[in-house]
């Protein structure tokens, strides 16, 4: 028990192992891969990559997700259990389900009806066990928006995963976000940071092989179960404003809630309303793949990859600095909404305006 006294101490030898466990075991898929999990250009899809690699790093997020939930029950067997928490096991459960479909969606490139329906059934499973928005007055509303939140994000996400190490890059800020808000909170022992620890120390071990030029991509694997896993993190730390010291009606918080997961989110919803955007006005459908991504456009303009990479990181750091800045902010009002708003408005018209700029040149 004194180990779990010593949170920093701890979180060290988790993120550590975790990283080290996640390179091993990327290394071996690596070795061994051959064809499952390997991209090929096929069909209609147009990728961004051409080059045939393993599509596997999503698992190694999986197994250690699982091996950190084991650790954090045995952890605390001797005060309570974790199992017999219903918002947890919801969490389990549907993640579980997010990363199966993913792997199958990486071997028999699955049926869109059929992972919108899964991606479905993850958002009814978190809301029928506690993981819900509760922004607003409307249960109708609330429940509405969770499903579009976990559905949307597991999409953005995936779309977001485009180029080397842009989504393992811009989750790692995520989940350091809330790591973050739990540590000065002193909550740092409660079970989703305990669990974002280990995933964090996953992407670290992964980047090593996704950085460009990368050796292996995370696939549908990663991108559904990293998707629905910070969508997780958004509706407890993002719309239900965790900390906030303002004593307010939840529909008087819905404007605040929204600005800040807008901001911790950023960079897959900017990139993502930007495609979706640019794929209607072309009589496209969004759903199909192509290199007229944000980054994409930024390569174009003369962006080397490995800088958009950084890019991104800065942008996405400094969205979640001002989201802090809001939760801790004791004397919030409309003004200082506006003020928030432009940051993320800006974002959002340079990188579009780039795919535009894209066009003219």
């Amino acid at each position: 028990m004194e180990l779990i006294q010593n949170i920093p101490l701890l979180y060290i030898l988790i993120f550590s192992f975790t990283l080290i466990f996640s390179a091993l075991i990327n290394n071996i898929f690596l070795r061994f891969a051959r064809t499952l999990g390997i991209r090929q250009n096929q069909g209609v899809q147009v990728r961004w990559n051409p080059n045939t690699k393993p599509a596997l790093g999503g698992i190694s997020f999986f197994v250690v997700f699982l091996i950190t939930f084991i650790r954090l029950e045995l952890l605390m067997s001797s005060t309570s259990t974790y199992l017999s928490d219903r918002k947890l096991l919801g969490i389990l459960a549907a993640v579980t389900i997010a990363f199966i479909m993913g792997l199958a969606d990486d071997a028999f490139d699955t049926n869109p009806t059929l992972k919108f329906v899964t991606q479905f059934s993850c958002g009814i499973i978190l809301l029928i066990s506690g993981t819900k928005i509760n922004a607003f007055e409307s249960d109708f509303i609330n429940d509405a928006i969770t499903i579009f939140w976990v559905v949307g994000l597991m999409n953005s996400i995936n779309m977001l995963d485009n180029m080397d190490g842009i989504t393992t890059i811009v989750s790692m800020v995520i989940i350091s976000y809330v790591l973050y808000l739990n540590i000065i909170n002193n909550q740092a022992l409660s079970p989703v940071p305990f669990l974002s620890v280990g995933i964090l120390g996953s992407l670290a071990g992964f980047l090593i092989y996704n950085w460009h030029p990368s050796k292996m991509f995370m696939g549908d694997t990663g991108s559904q179960f990293l998707g629905l896993y910070t969508a997780i993190l958004g509706i407890d730390y993002c719309w239900n404003i965790p900390y906030s010291s303002d004593v307010v009606l939840p529909l008087q918080s819905a404007p605040k809630s929204i600005l800040i997961a807008v901001l911790v989110f950023m960079i897959p919803i900017i990139d993502t309303t930007t495609v979706v955007i640019n794929r209607i006005a072309r009589g496209q459908s969004p759903f199909v793949g192509g290199k007229d991504h944000t980054t994409h456009a930024l390569f174009f303009n003369g962006v080397t990859e490995k800088r958009v990479a950084v890019l991104y990181f800065l942008l996405s750091a400094v969205a979640c600095y001002l989201a802090y800045q809001i939760i801790q902010d004791k004397a919030w009002n409309t003004t200082k909404f506006w003020l928030y708003t432009i940051y993320p408005v800006l974002i959002f018209g340079f990188l579009f305006g780039m795919t535009h700029r894209n066009k003219r040149k």
